[in-house]
């Protein structure tokens, strides 16, 4: 079974290399030359029941992963659940979804357009977490869900892949905080997601996060190709519990502000 999960994880890895280069480099910086593992691999989807959050944590549990705990982003409007498999080596997943309802008719009509275009068996398929966009958009209706919500524009551009990977900084063999991560990071001529702070968390809540902002890289909208923020790489220190195991879930205000990554520059 681990094999299998492994081999899942390395093609989400290459689908997600090829609109996050710098991700590579950034890999190689903290790794020194060894393998790098994840804390934990995140993917968005809206909760329409094609594709709601479920669909996707079929293909994980599928593979001996198991729910671990639920979250909700009011400000976004995002519900989201992680999931953590038995082999702690696997990198946990988190997966989020725009609840759908909440937004203006127009935009809700964009979104139930694209979905329509997904057939149903393709949520079925083995390669459906790195299948990409499996729909047509045009850059105008793009532009219209980015005026409501980024996260929701950035599904339409990118589908399903892996929004981002996360360095677990406990398992470096080179670095131990990640303050260190971040000045290697900055040193390499990478950008760091300030939104709330380099830092999102801290020892209090067993948890510090930071990222990367997203690389650029260009989408065939149904009119026109244009460049447009990707997916960025993120770093993730946990500290024990009173039992000395490490926290394994997540604290949703600093999600709240990881989610910021895919921003587009001001």
């Amino acid at each position: 079974m681990t094999a299998q999960v492994s081999a899942l994880f390395d093609n989400i890895w290459e689908n997600y290399l090829e609109v996050t280069p710098s991700a590579k480099k950034v890999h190689a910086l903290l790794g020194s030359g060894n393998d790098v593992i994840n804390d934990h691999v995140a993917y968005r989807t809206f909760n329409i029941e094609k594709v709601g959050l479920e669909k996707l944590a079929a293909h994980l549990i599928n593979l001996g992963y198991k729910e671990c705990g639920e979250y909700h982003f009011e400000a976004k409007k995002l519900y989201a659940k992680h999931f953590e498999h038995a082999d702690a080596t696997m990198p946990k997943v988190f997966i989020s979804e725009l609840l759908v309802e909440k937004f203006s008719e127009e935009v809700q009509s964009i979104i139930h357009k694209l979905v329509d275009q997904l057939p149903a068996e393709a949520v079925l398929a083995d390669d459906f977490l790195f299948s990409g966009k499996n729909w047509d958009v045009s850059y105008e209706d793009y532009q219209t869900l980015l005026a409501e919500s980024e996260y929701a524009a950035w599904m339409a551009a990118w589908g399903y892949r892996a929004n981002h990977f996360t360095v677990s900084i406990n398992h470096l063999e080179n670095y131990s905080s990640i303050e260190a991560v971040n000045d290697a990071v900055k040193a390499g001529g990478f950008t760091l997601n300030s939104s709330g702070g380099e830092i999102k968390g801290d020892e209090s809540v067993k948890l510090e996060q930071s990222s990367t902002m997203a690389d650029v890289a260009p989408v065939s909208f149904s009119d026109q190709t244009v460049e447009i923020p990707s997916c960025f790489y993120e770093f993730a220190k946990r500290y024990p519990l009173e039992n000395g195991e490490l926290y394994t879930g997540f604290v949703a205000a600093s999600a709240d502000k990881i989610f910021e990554s895919t921003n587009a520059a001001a």
